[in-house]
């Protein structure tokens, strides 16, 4: 039975090697978001009154759905919405940008190589994602190891002593695939009395009980205004309500998967994980591959021998 499962897993890692190192190491680049966002966060430098400036310049009509800051290039963003585009403003300064700066748009184009491999191919990441839980389930099944100071040993050793990380991260990314929250169902939002809220009066609701300085975005969501402010290292969501904001239920598997939870530690959870993923499918694919060359010459001997 343990041959079967070891030919089982070797040919299923194979199989999805080349998916697997896409979404893994897009996984690791993707990992220092949140350290690079809570770092640069520079308490009370964002005020209600700098963003309402840009906002009656940049949107003088009130148009504008929603808003991105972006701490680590103090950027601006003024749109329709999520993945609208926009207005890219440079928040110090307030002048109006060509567009998002080299890392913005490295964070994005590798989100969306890590979602849909860029290509609409979200259903490869789902079955690559389920490829890497069967390969821990199969090692599992394998049994303990004897560890060893061998490229073997060491495979062995990285996935026994990191196995829970392993195991919840590619959990919980399925988990966000297929909609799972762990959040209980909420009533529908009762309509707010009046017109709809203009981002400026948001601004200043939010700036009520929270450091804007923290703000990644306000923007519609869920059938009313929704912001999330980075507070502790953790990225929280709020509902906007003319009578303040309220805290939504936590989305478990997404903070967990993000790393967003406890800013960089939760950062170099997410880091030391994707790098032990990248050493399990590298040593992986070497530990096959010798196995394989090592066959060949065994059969190239015998052949020569008869």
């Amino acid at each position: 039975m343990q041959a079967w499962l070891l030919k089982i897993h070797r040919w299923v890692a194979l199989v999805f090697a080349l998916p697997l190192l896409v979404v893994i190491g897009s996984g690791l680049v993707l990992s220092f978001e949140p350290w690079l966002v809570t770092r640069a966060i520079q308490p009370s430098s964002v005020t209600a009154d700098k963003l309402e400036s840009l906002l009656k310049q940049y949107d003088p009509a009130g148009q504008a759905r929603g808003l991105v800051f972006r701490s680590y290039d103090r950027t601006l963003t003024i749109g329709a919405g999520r993945g609208a585009g926009g207005t890219v403003v440079d928040f110090d300064s307030g002048r109006p940008l060509a567009g998002p700066s080299t890392m913005a748009n490295v964070l994005v184009t590798t989100r969306r190589l890590h979602e849909t491999f860029l290509l609409d191919l979200g259903w490869l990441v789902v079955a690559s994602t389920v490829a890497m839980l069967a390969l821990a389930t199969l090692g599992v099944l394998m049994g303990l190891p004897r560890f060893s100071n061998t490229l073997s040993g060491w495979h062995k050793g990285m996935a026994w002593c990191l196995l829970p990380l392993i195991v919840l991260s590619p959990l919980t990314g399925l988990f966000i695939a297929t909609g799972v929250t762990f959040v209980p169902s909420q009533p529908a939002p009762a309509a707010q009395q009046g017109p709809p809220l203009r981002l400026a009066e948001a601004v200043r609701i939010v700036a009520r009980s929270h450091d804007l300085s923290g703000l990644a975005w306000l923007r519609p969501q869920g059938g009313g205004l929704r912001v999330r402010v980075v507070e502790g290292g953790e990225f929280r969501i709020y509902a906007v309500t003319r009578g303040g904001t309220q805290p939504t239920p936590r989305n478990w598997p997404r903070l967990w998967h993000e790393g967003n939870f406890a800013g960089g530690w939760s950062s170099l959870m997410n880091i030391v994980t994707s790098m032990a993923m990248l050493g399990l499918l590298g040593t992986g694919v070497t530990i096959w591959t010798l196995a394989a060359i090592r066959r060949r010459a065994r059969q190239a001997e015998r052949a020569a021998t008869a």
